[in-house]
């Protein structure tokens, strides 16, 4: 008689959530090689190119914090403290399992670094490419989007108090240098 494989949970459960996390930090503190990058024309859409412009003016030329921001000033405007997203693959690679249904999570750079509180307080500038990045105040905390595509129990555990200084949804940044950045290019702390 054949047996069936088991097949992968379609999301991270707590339990795995849980272990995960000494690995997730022990990435990294610095001089991370950028994995991949991401550019979003539009909602749900994705295209990963080997480079992308960054401008203190308008972000990410053509990318939908320009047209349709989830954070804007109060005259409106998109806020640039969400111009860039920043993701730990260690993250990515536990939470996002079907890759072939599922779409990409979206942040701007994947990187292997970490991306806690401690290793990145508010205001660390970092150079990415040509380009500056600071990080952003703005807490990423996830949302509905992530509790959809990834689960709830990983979207409990990004957002868990003793979880929040990790930062396990990636980090938000503003750009204060204009550059261009491409994949394998690093990440490192100015």
């Amino acid at each position: 008689m054949d047996q069936i494989a088991p097949q992968t949970a379609l999301h991270a459960t707590a339990a795995e959530c849980d272990a995960a996390l000494p690995d997730i930090l022990a990435a990294p503190t610095d001089a991370a090689p950028i994995l991949q990058l991401c550019f979003r024309p539009d909602y749900t859409l994705r295209e990963f190119p080997q480079e992308l412009e960054l401008t203190v003016a308008q972000g990410i030329l053509g990318e939908r914090w320009t047209k349709k921001p989830w954070l804007t000033l109060p005259d409106g405007s998109p806020d640039p403290r969400i111009q860039v997203s920043i993701l730990s693959k260690r993250v990515m690679d536990l939470c996002w399992r079907d890759r072939d249904n599922t779409v990409h999570p979206g942040d701007t750079m994947i990187v292997d670094m970490d991306l806690g509180h401690e290793n990145l307080p508010v205001g660390t500038r970092l150079q990415a490419g040509t380009a500056v990045l600071e990080v952003s105040d703005k807490f990423n905390n996830g949302c509905i989007k992530w509790h959809d595509r990834y689960g709830q129990d990983s979207l409990r555990w990004i957002n868990r108090k003793e979880n929040r200084p990790h930062r396990l949804r990636g980090i938000l940044c503003k750009i204060v240098k204009d550059g261009i950045v491409r994949v394998e290019d690093q990440l490192t702390k100015l």
